[in-house]
């Protein structure tokens, strides 16, 4: 194509009035919210899901990851076109690809075609979550933008955690039914397409003879998916040490080398490796895996350690998450606030992986007989964590790249962020699955009871398994918190810069210092 858009401002480094961010935030924030909530929001129903459309267990894994599938390989993609195009057409687009299959999941009758709306509903997602964050990079610089981006913080982590209790709810709800986990989207995006529309004006200008490197989209697409698959059914359907694993993974990481190698070569590279090997990001990435893990994991694990452990319907066990969801709200909005007053990031990076190694350390430590107000005060760790770090890491890349390299230095995190999260979800409930088998079994021959999941002897060791592995879980969750506490110990201290582009030295000057 010879003729494409960019809406790159490198050399207007006025930032937009307060006013008009908040109106185009609005729209903005909608599209985030409800494009978040829909990866958590069925997780309550999927039970009744499958049953309606006659699924089998295979399929009920597979409706899951068949979205966190196409939102992680197809984060990359989307951000490097917000380099190349139109970030306002972009963003609509993505919301548009999120409604078609948002609705083609509500109306599905087989399992089938429920896993193939979902992977179409995934790559609207992977679009948005990508695209809003690059739009605001291109409206605010970096030294306001912590403020607007402990807007963004909780509203991604509030819907994330906020999704199973939404979902029970509807399942709940006599007359709404599991359809309506997919329907009561269609509303919201709809109005945030109106507001982004009225709201949304960033500047363009045109790049001749921009080529797009397919070839490595596709190759870093695949290679993701084949890993992403391996991790889902390995130690289910077949075991860590097969010719499957060995399959996979040995195919999975031939593609994403040969995508190395043409990343490494491309005139526009989708992931620019120069930015991927500085320190900031290359710092960014571990941290964003590690919360996104977290992230995740609390989102799956505690819902149904409430339900199965603690004998909760999905109401009850989502309402049970508030502590998580008010430590996220008051968290990244407090923090965010002072990040731009103060232009400093890392100390509240910091002390967000502190709370949040603080809090999974506390839930690695329950079992079915816990008193809430110990498992609320770790909740509240686990949320102000996440809503210290969740957009940070992608700020601190922000402020190290030129305005024309947002794109793809945000969506790199971003995507990390999203592997972090569908491997943690799946190793973990791997861990989960495992353990559970191995202590019913156990305790059902300690007992000398056998079969009936109904007799009051085997609901009583059901309950004390899944409260015992759900600790397992958070500790490891635990660990890859260690690894973002590390990770932000090691991040450069400097101050945000107060323009949207990096500022160009004068001939003979060193560039400025950011990191």
């Amino acid at each position: 194509m010879s003729a494409a858009v960019n809406e790159s401002t490198s050399t207007d480094t006025t930032p937009t009035s307060r006013r008009k961010v908040l109106k185009a935030l609005s729209g903005l924030l909608l599209a985030m919210f409800v494009s978040t909530l829909s990866s958590t929001v069925v997780s309550s129903a999927l039970p009744k899901i499958i049953g309606a459309v006659h699924g089998s267990q295979t399929q009920y894994t597979w409706v899951v990851t068949a979205s966190l599938l196409t939102t992680t390989a197809t984060t990359p993609i989307w951000g490097k076109l917000a380099d190349l195009f139109s970030k306002k057409t972009l963003v609509q687009a993505s919301i548009a690809v999120f409604v078609l299959g948002a609705l083609a999941s509500g109306v599905s009758r087989t399992g089938g075609q429920l896993i193939a709306a979902r992977a179409l509903q995934g790559v609207g997602v992977g679009g948005v979550q990508a695209l809003v964050q690059i739009s605001i990079a291109a409206m605010i610089p970096p030294r306001e933008r912590g403020r607007y981006s402990g807007y963004l913080s909780s509203v991604t982590a509030t819907s994330t955690i906020g999704g199973p209790l939404l979902g029970g709810v509807i399942v709940d709800t006599s007359w709404l039914g599991w359809r309506w986990c997919f329907f009561i989207g269609l509303p919201i995006a709809a109005v945030a397409l109106f507001l982004l529309q009225r709201t949304l004006n960033l500047p363009v200008i045109r790049r001749e003879n921009v080529r797009i490197d397919y070839l490595g989209a596709t190759l870093i697409a695949a290679g993701v998916s084949v890993l992403l698959i391996w991790v889902s059914f390995v130690d289910s359907s077949f075991a860590w040490s097969s010719w499957q694993t060995a399959a996979m993974v040995t195919g999975g990481l031939a593609l994403l080398a040969a995508a190395l190698w043409v990343e490494a070569h491309a005139a526009e590279p989708v992931v620019p490796l120069a930015i991927v090997k500085q320190r900031t990001t290359a710092l960014a990435i571990v941290g964003s895996l590690a919360v996104g893990t977290a992230m995740f994991g609390s989102a799956v694990f505690l819902s149904q350690y409430f339900q199965i452990s603690r004998g909760h319907n999905p109401t009850e066990a989502g309402l049970m998450t508030i502590p998580m969801m008010a430590g996220i709200l008051i968290a990244s909005t407090v923090a965010g606030r002072l990040i731009s007053r103060t232009g400093k990031i890392k100390p509240f990076v910091v002390a967000g992986a502190g709370f949040l190694t603080l809090g999974s350390a506390g839930l690695g430590v329950i079992d079915y007989r816990t008193p809430m107000v110990f498992l609320s005060a770790a909740m509240l760790c686990v949320g102000m964590g996440v809503g210290m770090t969740l957009q940070n890491f992608v700020l601190a890349v922000q402020n190290t790249v030129p305005l024309k390299d947002i794109g793809a230095a945000s969506s790199t995190v971003s995507f990390f962020r999203s592997l972090g999260g569908t491997i943690g979800v799946s190793v973990l409930g791997a861990v989960l699955a495992r353990h559970v088998h191995d202590q019913v079994a156990q305790g059902m021959a300690s007992a000398g009871v056998s079969g009936n999941a109904e007799s009051p002897a085997v609901r009583e060791i059901i309950r004390v398994a899944y409260g015992d592995a759900t600790a397992q879980v958070f500790l490891l969750s635990a660990a890859a918190a260690v690894l973002a506490l590390v990770a932000a110990v090691l991040l450069k201290p400097v101050s945000l810069r107060s323009s949207l582009d990096l500022q160009k030295p004068p001939a003979g000057e060193p560039a400025e210092a950011v990191g």
